[in-house]
């Protein structure tokens, strides 16, 4: 049964804390990283069969299982991919930033490009759940950017096929290769590059502890885009809330795994209880039930404050990944709300809107990283370049000032390299 915690009677501790995967990967993931990068193809066949059971002829998904993939999905949820890809493209469209240049006196020029990133990788989850959803958010924002190619990696079945609804994404999001390889695996194999797999510059995507941890190892061989925690949603809400709807929003991230955690911050103690009470009843009626009662027991809490905006003070120091607000008006609090990966506004927007549907990115900051990161969005996919242009005129009146500078640091060399210009009569080409 979920925990109901009374802010001010119980320790910070309990109210603030997070379960912390107890699991140590990082030797495992290091030798599956030095391995990949030793023998390419080879270990990742080798893998594919040790963990996904698969033995593969090719890592590559041919062009006729994507079609075979396609044509064997439901017709109705081919158009639900498509409705929702057009919804993330209107959104991550407005993301597009242009590079500015400003024009000073005597010539000078000072000026930043936008540049995409030419590869990026996505990493694509299999196991216990597909996600077609993260093939969507994470490749769209990629391809809007500019990327000139957009590499997805996954996980085989059992049949050393990957999920028909995780390559139809792939093909309404216009994804251009795809490979069947998961794991620790699938990120050095993007980080280093194989006979069959490119070397990007970006990785991004969710994963288990393994995928997470070679995402941290191969952090400066390449970009990544997080280290995504376990799911994560918090509800504010008050006494005219509907227990039931606020029990299945809990229970939309409780089901996700063992470590997602659940919470629900209120200013009333009624209706906490009638959230636990309902808790009881949804739970057995999930496909998921046993995933779900264990993070509701080991993770949830439901926390009682005495006023909302004690219950917003709360909300801002977890800083969820996911957050609710449950409340008449929700405009009106929306500019409190300072640490949150995605809001959701009202009693009628279910966090689940977000994970398929509206448009804002789904692959967001967990952990209480909300707190200095940001959603997945087109400016991952892109990097700055800026550029200065000086006439001789112009360094001629700051030589001796950027000179002096320099020589408070100590970095002669860098004085010279200024002034010799500003002495030497020849002229500028």
């Amino acid at each position: 049964m979920i925990k109901i915690l009374k802010f001010g009677e119980v320790s910070a501790n309990d109210i603030f804390a997070r379960t912390e995967p107890a699991v140590n990967v990082e030797a495992v993931v290091s030798e599956i990283i030095e391995n990949v990068k030793k023998n390419g193809d080879k270990a990742l066949f080798e893998y594919s069969e040790k963990f996904d059971k698969a033995r593969l002829d090719s890592l590559a998904v041919s062009e006729e299982e994507i079609k075979e993939a396609v044509d064997s999905v439901e017709p109705e949820f081919l158009e639900i991919l498509k409705t929702a890809a057009e919804n993330i493209r209107e959104y991550h469209k407005n993301q597009v930033r242009s590079g500015f240049e400003i024009k000073k006196a005597d010539g000078v020029i000072i000026g930043q490009k936008i540049i995409p990133v030419d590869k990026a990788g996505l990493y694509v989850p299999g196991g216990t759940a597909a996600y077609p959803s993260t093939v969507l958010m994470d490749s769209i924002p990629a391809k809007i950017a500019g990327c000139k190619e957009v590499v997805m990696v996954t996980p085989p079945s059992k049949n050393g096929k990957v999920n028909p609804v995780i390559l139809a994404a792939a093909f309404v999001a216009g994804v251009d290769k795809i490979f069947k390889v998961g794991g620790a695996q699938a990120i050095a194999a993007l980080a280093y590059g194989t006979e069959s797999v490119p070397k990007v510059d970006k990785i991004v995507g969710p994963g288990n502890a393994f995928v997470a941890e070679a995402k941290k190892q191969v952090f400066g061989q390449v970009s990544i885009d997080m280290i995504a925690g376990p799911s994560e949603i918090l509800i504010i809400a008050d006494e005219k809330t509907n227990p039931a709807h606020a029990a299945a929003d809990l229970l939309s991230q409780a089901e996700h795994d063992k470590m997602a955690s659940a919470v629900l911050v209120t200013n009333s103690e009624e209706l906490a209880l009638a959230v636990s009470e309902e808790l009881e009843k949804q739970i057995p009626l999930l496909s998921r039930s046993e995933i779900a009662r264990c993070s509701i027991d080991n993770n949830g809490k439901i926390i009682v404050a005495d006023s909302l905006e004690k219950v917003i003070e709360i909300s801002n120091e977890i800083a969820p990944e996911h957050l609710e607000l449950l409340l008449d008006e929700p405009f009106k609090y929306l500019d409190l709300i300072r640490h949150a990966g995605s809001v959701f506004m009202g009693r009628f927007c279910p966090e689940a809107l977000g994970d398929y549907y509206t448009g804002p990115n789904h692959t967001l900051p967990t952990s209480g990283t909300a707190k200095f990161s940001s959603p997945l969005s087109v400016d991952d996919f892109i990097k700055k370049t800026q550029y200065t242009y000086y006439t001789k005129e112009a360094l001629d009146k700051v030589a001796y000032d950027v000179a002096y500078f320099a020589e408070k640091e100590g970095l002669t060399a860098h004085a010279k390299s200024a002034v010799i210009r500003s002495t030497d009569s020849t002229e500028e080409n």
